[in-house]
């Protein structure tokens, strides 16, 4: 069986327009490029509009440069931006994490069984204890404990970290800290949080314990990217599942344990493969 091969991905968003959808289609056809997937919709209330292209070049002289060049005079008339992304790109992504390590273990096999088309140049923690799983995976790990009075100290050594890793993606995979607002600007739009989400909610410690005392009904997650609204970012995926009476706490602690792992991951797929769009607080999400 041969593999499949991964398509080049176009996305692109603009002002609601009539023909936007056509300037897109009717480019790719005039350019010998077949439509594997199309994905696209108009948001009436913020006048936007967005798509997702996934394509086949059938043209052996196919370039990028060739591409985005004859493109650019399309997509002048529309007030058009777009991007596109080559299908041997692997986002290198560095990741905050903290004790826990369910996120960190199930990221780092999706990672190495190819689930995940990434590379995880790096490990920050504010804490030791995970440092032997990072070495097991021939990734750097680099331990900055933190206190009130070295915060801003810590987020410096952080943020010159995820520079000299050159990463594209920065994910806080149970990282229990809150940022900064200068750490907040910098990575707004390419730092993807997880955290629990309880119906009622539940803030401060031990949150499933106070959860299973109100006798919640469902558990579940959400992945967002992070801004300087604490957990409020905008969302890109959700996860939940019904529990009742005869899960204690600690059963309501494993559940959305892995609720987490499985919500973070599609939320970090869905952004590498270009498949969310950020209008304001809102995300257009194109899933598969």
């Amino acid at each position: 069986m041969t593999a499949k091969l991964k398509p080049w991905i176009f996305t692109a968003h603009c002002p609601s327009r009539l023909g936007t959808v056509d300037v897109v289609t009717r480019f790719m056809a005039e350019t010998r490029n077949y439509v594997l997937e199309m994905q696209s919709f108009d948001d009436h209330e913020l006048d936007r509009f967005c798509i997702r292209v996934e394509f086949r070049p059938e043209d052996d002289n196919f370039s990028e440069e060739a591409f985005n060049g004859a493109f650019a005079e399309r997509a002048a008339g529309f007030d058009m931006e777009w991007q596109l992304r080559t299908p041997e790109h692997k986002p290198r992504v560095a990741i905050l994490v903290s004790k826990y390590d369910h996120c960190l273990n199930d990221l780092l096999y999706r990672f190495r069984t190819g689930q995940l088309n990434i590379e995880i140049p790096v490990i920050i923690s504010n804490h030791p204890d995970l440092e032997p799983l990072a070495q097991w995976h021939g990734i750097p790990y680099h331990h900055l404990p933190i206190t009130p009075d070295t915060k801003a100290e810590q987020e410096a050594q952080v943020w010159e970290l995820i520079q000299q890793y050159d990463t594209e993606l920065v994910v806080l995979a149970r990282y229990m800290q809150v940022l900064s607002p200068d750490l907040c600007r910098k990575l707004d739009g390419w730092a993807i949080n997880i955290h629990h989400s309880l119906l009622p909610g539940f803030k401060g410690a031990k949150p499933y314990h106070q959860a299973w005392a109100k006798g919640v009904k469902l558990v579940g997650a959400t992945a967002h990217y992070v801004n300087n609204d604490l957990d409020e970012g905008p969302i890109i995926t959700q996860g939940i599942q019904p529990v009742d009476h005869a899960q204690y706490p600690e059963d309501l602690v494993e559940k959305g344990q892995d609720i987490e792992r499985v919500t973070l991951s599609r939320a970090i797929r869905y952004h590498i493969e270009k498949r969310v769009f950020v209008l304001g607080q809102r995300t257009v999400v194109f899933s598969d």
